[in-house]
């Protein structure tokens, strides 16, 4: 092997990775939907459409889901397996004639061997507030000369979506079907092989108690997320599933201390001044004589700074990014009210 024309790895010391401020992880709402890539499963005519047309409604509207916050943005919804027409009737009969400009709608989209990608790129291009898109159903983009009981077709497929996802920072919802085999595990009722929950980062298993029945269940699993079991009701006047309970406990993981102090004196200090401020960690620490007990060194400051950059933004609303110049500039933002 010629090793001369081998690629270099392309490696990062952990101090470079504490030294890097990475984009916030805003979830598409509270406790349920984060970015990444994400099958949605069930059988047919379980109400999985139904289910894609309230998330993406009320992530376009802006509209809170089940009493959790969603983050608005543009929706881009692939209705692969309907018409126009079916998609009228169905949006109709479930918000009357109350439109969401932020939500859109493709009937026919190239596969992932062919123009997928690029078509979706333009998309994002276009609208580049879009942050959540729903692929239903995900056969429809798969390519028609894999092999779809193959592992590495079913990783690559995803990988590939996957790929897209990470480099957009957006969520992607791939709706797919359950096997008819029975399973206690959920999750092992996802068609096809254990090659696409593994290049997934999450999934949702939608399952009516009775077919003909209009409670359910969806489980919930995922990287960003803890397993989660909730128990629905599909409201056939509204076409809309409501949230009965919640059969797992939502756990949330302890804040650092250290951290907590951090972001709780940046927030008095916005609070107290104008809603942007712009200065060296040095001055910031200056800024802060709450911290003092802490006798943080300038550089400890920033690293921790860019570890809580996630909830700094989630819980109090505030953007914090760097300047790179000679002093090297820390900016603060207050953006939202959270």
């Amino acid at each position: 092997m010629d090793k001369s024309n081998c690629k270099e790895l392309d490696t990062h010391s952990m101090p470079e990775i504490y030294d890097t401020t990475y984009e916030p992880q805003i979830p598409i709402v509270e406790n349920f939907l984060y970015g990444g890539t994400y099958l949605f499963v069930g059988a047919p005519k379980v109400g999985k459409s139904f289910f894609m047309a309230q998330l993406s409604y009320h992530v376009a509207m802006g509209l809170p889901l089940w009493g959790n916050k969603v983050h608005q943005s543009t929706v881009l919804y692939l209705a692969l397996e309907d018409t126009h027409a079916r998609l009228q009737e169905r949006l109709y009969c479930m918000f009357g004639v109350e439109s969401a400009e932020k939500l859109h709608f493709a009937i026919k989209a190239d596969d992932l061997s062919s123009e997928l990608i690029p078509q979706l790129n333009y998309f994002l291009k276009k609208y580049p507030d879009t942050k959540l898109i729903i692929i239903d159903t995900l056969q429809k983009i798969r390519p028609h000369n894999s092999d779809g009981n193959s592992y590495k077709a079913d990783y690559d497929n995803v990988t590939q979506l996957k790929s897209f996802t990470d480099e957009h920072h957006i969520c992607m919802l791939l709706v797919h079907h359950t096997r008819k085999m029975e399973s206690d595990d959920s999750f092992d009722m996802i068609s096809g092989t254990s090659g696409l929950l593994g290049a997934a980062d999450g999934a949702f298993v939608l399952q009516r108690k009775k077919r003909t029945g209009l409670e359910a269940t969806m489980d919930a699993t995922g990287r960003d997320q803890q397993d989660m079991r909730y128990k629905m009701a599909f409201d056939p006047e509204r076409h809309a599933w409501n949230l009965i309970e919640t059969e797992t406990e939502l756990w949330r993981e302890p804040i650092d201390p250290i951290q907590n102090a951090i972001m709780e004196a940046v927030n008095r200090m916005l609070s107290a001044q104008n809603l942007e401020w712009q200065g060296t960690a040095t001055e910031l620490l200056a800024q802060l004589p709450e911290l003092d007990y802490l006798d943080l060194a300038p550089n400890s400051l920033v690293r921790r700074l860019n570890i809580a950059n996630t909830n700094l933004f989630n819980r109090y609303g505030i953007s914090y990014t760097k300047k790179h110049c000679h002093e090297r500039r820390i900016i603060f933002k207050k953006v939202s009210d959270s």
